[in-house]
């Protein structure tokens, strides 16, 4: 379930999810200061807002609460990945079998199709049974390319409790946004002004 209370928005995306779709995604879940929470796949209409802002499903794709929640399964096996990865752990074996089993769905044969006025042409099918499939192989393509691509190694988790979210690390840079930098800071300066002095 989400918590998305009114006084609490999710923070913008973190850095390199620009450049790959699988951040974001699974940065849809994400922990904030306060217990709170914001799921942004927490409802089918939430989950089809955010596949609509990535290009992955029309506005009216009609969501189902079992989309949804496969959505939000790849999510977390793809967290486990990426946690793996960070770490230097190996992955679980159930992640890369979901990962995989994800990138078989998309049908790859374009079909031939014919336009009335102008003629044959070649177009992948898409019908709305597919848009889940489709959007569960694009975020898996996307992350089997983050973590076997030259980015992978700048792929880190943000280094300000309690935040969740992944981020691809330029220079020194630690945290996936200001907000959770500042927060950072605020810390390390509060432990040094409460550590006991040594005489």
């Amino acid at each position: 379930m989400s918590d998305t209370p009114t006084a609490v928005s999710a923070p913008s995306p973190a850095p390199g999810a620009e450049e790959y779709l699988a951040l974001d995604f699974v940065n849809s879940a994400v922990a904030l200061p306060g217990g709170h929470f914001i799921d942004l796949l927490g409802t089918p209409e939430a989950t089809n807002r955010w596949l609509t802002e990535h290009g992955l499903a029309p506005a009216d794709a009609g969501v189902q609460e079992m989309c949804a929640t496969q959505l939000r399964s790849l999510r977390e096996h793809l967290r486990t990945l990426f946690t793996a990865r960070v770490a230097g752990l190996p992955a679980l074996p159930a992640a890369l079998s979901a990962v995989n089993d994800a990138l078989g769905r998309a049908p790859t044969a374009t079909l031939l199709c014919w336009d009335e006025k102008n003629g044959p042409y070649r177009a992948a099918p898409c019908p709305t049974n597919e848009i889940l499939d489709r959007a569960l192989a694009t975020l898996a393509a996307n992350t089997a390319d983050l973590l076997t691509g030259p980015d992978a190694d700048r792929l880190t988790s943000c280094g300000s409790t309690p935040c969740n979210r992944y981020l691809l690390r330029h220079g020194r840079r630690y945290w996936c946004s200001t907000r959770c930098g500042d927060r950072a800071r605020a810390a390390r300066a509060y432990a040094r002004r409460t550590r006991p002095q040594a005489d």
